[in-house]
């Protein structure tokens, strides 16, 4: 039986439609996502935690649900928005139907949306505070607006501690282990860790709380900021335990928050994107090589800063090494007189794309080159 739904945003619009996944009511920012597959990675990321999801591909769950490919134990969104939702799912891996998956961790969705009008709207006007109501939840839609005006803004928003793990966990290397890194969990994604095991990395994930004494109890080769939700304005204690972290001159890597944890760190403001970049498909430019990689991306917030851009920091010279073409948003920073650089994107994107993988081969590299300078060191 159809029962039906309603998208309200902030600013009045009011997209109609039929209840998908759960019934009830969610608030949220609502965002679009470009990605064409790897909607199970999407729902599971802990940096969609208390945004509405807007998939611009027409039609979504063709591949159903498995439990593998989550990159965390559970789905973090908000509420979910599909144009099509498949009528069967059809894979070898799958276990069940995404709507029974929504149905089951209690996501609130609607189906039947102009996803494409949505995405223009949005585009043109900017993320927004949105709700989606069904069933017993509809109201007038003036009700439902004054329900979404009285949610929080994600600007101001400290949401990383939400996500964190309550407990540290290790993740052993495959193989012969090279280095042992200490990873701060400000939204991990599971296939972060997965990626460094398989380089031979022993990766202790800790805590957002996490002391510097903490971390050096780990006898780190090197430390990594994780991906995240949020504004990163309000880690006030990650930008200080960065800036213990380069003091040391421990090899550092951050991806996407940790990027914005990084820049923070090395004197850079951040700000709120329009609409920010979230996809499978979104390129980026090395300024050093010119190199451009296609790129998995989840951001809402950005470093202040000009493509190619040098500055003086508290631990040296700084340099804004990457940035996107469609509207020259830095990708990257490279600290150039200690060990630590930083990307905005993915690269450990499942289900892809690749192109920026070797991130983690150039981290590896960076322990060994800093465990060889402080063997040297020893030496004199």
């Amino acid at each position: 039986m159809q029962i039906d739904a309603a998208l309200v945003l902030e600013d009045g619009r009011v997209f109609r439609g039929e209840s998908y996944g759960a019934v009830g009511a969610c608030l949220g920012e609502v965002v679009f996502s470009t990605g064409m597959t790897g909607y199970q990675e999407t729902l599971t990321d802990p940096s969609y935690h208390r945004q509405i999801v807007v998939q611009t591909a027409p039609q979504i769950g063709n591949t159903g649900w498995n439990d593998e490919d989550g990159e965390s134990g559970r789905a973090w969104v908000a509420g979910y928005v599909v144009r099509d939702p498949a009528r069967v799912p059809s894979n070898w891996r799958s276990k069940r139907s995404l709507d029974d998956e929504l149905v089951r961790q209690g996501i609130v969705g609607i189906a039947g949306v102009d996803t494409r009008m949505l995405t223009r709207h949005l585009r043109e006007q900017g993320a927004m505070r949105a709700g989606v109501f069904s069933g017993s939840h509809l109201a007038s839609a003036a009700e439902m607006v004054a329900r979404v005006l009285d949610s929080p803004r994600m600007a101001g928003a400290d949401l990383a501690s939400d996500v964190t793990t309550p407990e540290s966990y290790v993740v052993k290397a495959l193989g012969e282990r090279r280095f042992r890194v200490a990873a701060l969990d400000l939204g991990i994604k599971s296939n972060t860790p997965r990626m460094l095991a398989a380089r031979g990395v022993e990766v202790h994930v800790l805590p957002l709380t996490s002391t510097m004494d903490d971390l050096l109890a780990v006898a780190p080769d090197g430390v990594f900021l994780s991906n995240g939700p949020g504004d990163p304005a309000t880690q006030t204690h990650a930008v200080e335990l960065t800036r213990s972290v380069l003091e040391r001159r421990i090899p550092l890597f951050g991806i996407c928050f940790g990027n914005q944890i990084l820049g923070r760190a090395l004197g850079r403001d951040t700000y709120k994107m329009r609409y920010g970049h979230r996809g499978i498909n979104i390129p980026v430019i090395d300024v050093a090589t010119g190199k451009v990689a296609i790129t998995s991306q989840n951001h809402g917030f950005a470093l202040e800063g000009e493509p190619g851009e040098e500055f003086s920091s508290d631990f040296g010279r700084v340099l804004l090494s990457h940035y996107c073409p469609n509207d020259n948003t830095i990708e990257g920073v490279r600290a150039l007189d200690v060990p630590a650089f930083s990307v905005q994107y993915h690269p450990e994107a499942a289900a892809g794309p690749h192109d920026a993988a070797t991130l983690f081969d150039e981290f590896c590299d960076l322990m060994s080159r800093h465990a060889g300078a402080n063997l040297m060191s020893e030496a004199r």
